[in-house]
């Protein structure tokens, strides 16, 4: 288990690396640390400029290699945002180093947590939160598969498809609640008269029956949701969507 003290010293490392590639036209730290809110278990988030767009692919080589030759990174997985590549290392002592690389143009804070260290940034604007319109649309496509998952026997893929639902019912109480919607971050947030219900909607065996009453509750909760974002919306989906869930009984 990495501590503190080795997250400190690789990031000085990484900075002070970058800091002397002359491929780079700027560095920032992102990420908890750069709003304040570091703890124990906060990864590493850095981003670069890259002074040429066709440099990125041997930037990101000569990146690679040196996580696995002076930080014992043991796997990567890339993540790609536009122009930007978010390159994901594990390090054997379970530390998650996140290097983001984009063209020196499109390079600079993309949300608040940006603290640029060296170099140059754009003046970008930052990338807004999920629409409440694409998070109830998704949701309603979620539901659409339990439904057709249920009754073909598919039973994992109906209990992957229900925590779908939930979750993008819990991202949806998120936009209202002005805390981050992506990937969980502000769920933990969210007043308990909103997460309770839904901790209801929680699958507790691989049983058809089991998961259609958390499918039910999940919609259920998805239109009361839905309705207090978007209350028109929230009208013409209504019906239908308790056809979906109530479809075993009709």
């Amino acid at each position: 288990m990495f501590t503190p003290e080795d997250r400190e010293r690789i990031r000085s490392e990484l900075l002070e690396a970058a800091r002397a590639d002359g491929r780079l036209s700027g560095g920032a730290i992102t990420g908890s640390a750069a709003a304040g809110r570091e703890d124990a278990w906060s990864d590493i988030d850095l981003a670069f400029g890259v002074t040429e767009a066709t440099r990125i692919p041997a930037v990101l080589a000569d990146w690679t290699s040196r996580m696995v030759d002076r930080h014992q990174a043991l796997h990567h997985v890339d993540v790609v945002s536009g122009a930007w590549v978010y390159r994901v290392f594990l390090l054997a002592n379970t530390l998650q180093v996140d290097l983001a690389f984009a063209p020196a143009a499109e390079f600079g804070a993309r949300a608040p947590t940006f603290q640029l260290v060296f170099g140059n940034a754009a003046d970008l604007k930052h990338a807004p939160p999920p629409s409440a319109e694409s998070l109830i649309g998704f949701a309603w496509l979620y539901a659409l598969h339990v439904r057709s998952a249920l009754a073909r026997g598919r039973l994992w893929q109906a209990e992957y498809m229900v925590s779908a639902v939930r979750d993008h019912v819990l991202a949806l109480a998120c936009t209202r609640h002005g805390v981050p919607a992506r990937e969980g971050r502000g769920m933990d947030q969210l007043p308990k008269e909103v997460t309770g219900p839904l901790a209801l909607a929680l699958v507790r065996s691989v049983d058809a029956d089991e998961i259609a009453r958390a499918f039910r509750v999940a919609t259920e909760a998805l239109i009361r949701e839905a309705g207090l974002v978007d209350r028109d919306l929230a009208a013409r989906l209504a019906a239908t969507l308790q056809e979906l869930s109530d479809w075993r009984n009709g």
